[in-house]
């Protein structure tokens, strides 16, 4: 008996075009992101191009949603892009067909790099259009993210000085082992040549000499403005990233990186506050961060928490004089440490400095319950980027990019906490 099967005729034409909306489910995120971007406030992309040469150029829109809707699929490179603009339905569906090349993508990136973090402004603000903002509760959180360098290309100061004494002898040694033999090298040249042209082997050392020159001065330049004398012996400057820094990642080894901070809305995981340090401490970062939210926002938080790393007694007392609660670890204290605390009773005596007091309100079942609450928000966030994401390494090189990216990474978490919540791009277009 012969088997019978579903028709299958893959070189079989259509008889009417299908429509895009119908190659995948109405609930796909790749058409809330395309609602969504129609609501943002694209005029500074827009105005950028002037007069027609050529061939036009892709329409700013389509490019912004590749690179929004790329942020949210967790997509960044540009060749992966123009790829999945090829291969992936959704991608095909938000390009209508169209495949940008890879340069193209990239130069619109960079080009527009600060209109594009404009936009998670923009995005905040539909989330708090949603309710996803109450300044209730914010959690401050910061996590190492590697640079676009290794850190194999970095110097040390002591050892920038070493290299240019020992590139400035051996680059020495070699025009006079020139000068010495002018007459041999003008017979090997010949008559087309002046016989002064710098030796291959001698330019590449004149190069390096040239770079450790300029990443000695600009270190030289950051320690005046410190007060400094001169830099220290191991201040470090990267030659690829030189805005990077060596920093100690989670996983406890040392790597090239950023700093990137953090401020979360407790309830919802929305991030209120993208920020990139160059600095790998966060001690003295936690006032600035809160007080830009604040004027961003309109409003201070009711109630702060951050861990030990971002302690400062200045900034604890400043943050409590201006209505903000506070809950801030004193010390490195392991959670189960906090639950294994002992409830304190009675007054608070009045002879408690201000690390005392900390204490002893985090030892509060009030203050576990508050303090407990980056666990369920900051960190998860960070979680969240590094692998749903797969946010681990910047692409772009530079302090100002690099927060350009954090910020394209930081909407898209936004984004994401906007479609899981139900918000509607649509309503908000009307």
């Amino acid at each position: 008996m012969a088997k019978t099967f579903r028709p299958y005729a893959p070189d079989q034409l259509l008889m009417l075009p299908p429509s895009l909306r119908e190659w995948l489910p109405a609930d796909h995120p790749v058409y809330f992101a395309n609602d969504l971007v129609e609501t943002l406030d694209l005029e500074p992309i827009l105005s950028s191009y002037g007069e027609e040469r050529g061939f036009p150029p892709y329409h700013p829109v389509l490019m912004t949603k590749l690179i929004i809707y790329g942020y949210v699929r967790g997509v960044r490179s540009s060749r992966q892009m123009q790829s999945a603009c090829l291969e992936d339905v959704a991608f095909r569906i938000l390009a209508a067909g169209q495949a940008p090349d890879f340069r193209t993508i990239a130069t619109f990136r960079t080009r527009h790099l600060e209109a594009l973090q404009s936009a998670f402004a923009q995005v905040l603000h539909l989330c708090r259009e949603a309710g996803l903002v109450k300044l209730g509760h914010v959690a401050v959180d910061s996590t190492k993210v590697r640079a676009n360098a290794s850190k194999h290309k970095a110097m040390s100061f002591a050892r920038m000085k070493q290299e240019e004494k020992r590139l400035r002898a051996q680059i020495r040694s070699w025009f006079e082992e020139c000068a010495q033999v002018d007459a041999a090298e003008d017979e090997l040249y010949g008559c087309d040549k002046t016989g002064d042209e710098l030796p291959e082997e001698l330019a590449d050392p004149k190069r390096r000499l040239r770079k450790i020159q300029e990443a000695k001065a600009a270190l030289e330049a950051e320690a005046k403005a410190r007060g400094e004398h001169e830099p220290k012996p191991k201040a470090q400057r990267n030659f690829t990233d030189p805005d990077s820094r060596i920093m100690l990642s989670s996983d406890k080894a040392f790597v090239q990186a950023y700093n990137c901070h953090a401020v979360v809305e407790a309830d919802s995981q929305v991030i209120l506050l993208a920020q990139v340090s160059q600095t790998a401490a966060d001690q003295g970062q936690l006032l600035p961060l809160i007080e830009q939210v604040t004027l961003e926002q309109g409003q201070a938080p009711e109630v702060v928490s951050a861990d030990a790393g971002y302690w400062k007694e200045l900034d604890v007392e400043l943050l409590e004089i201006n209505g903000v609660e506070p809950f801030v670890a004193p010390k490195r204290v392991k959670h189960s440490q906090w639950r294994e605390m002992k409830a304190p009773r009675g007054r608070i005596p009045k002879d408690l400095d201000c690390k005392e007091r900390m204490l002893r309100k985090l030892s509060t079942q009030r203050g576990r319950a508050e303090y407990g609450k980056r666990k369920t928000s900051a960190e998860p966030v960070f979680g969240q980027i590094k692998e749903a994401l797969s946010f681990r390494q910047f692409l772009l090189r530079g302090h100002h990019k690099a927060q350009g990216e954090w910020s394209l990474i930081c909407m898209a978490n936004n984004i994401l906490k906007l479609m899981r919540a139900g918000w509607n791009p649509k309503c908000a277009a009307n």
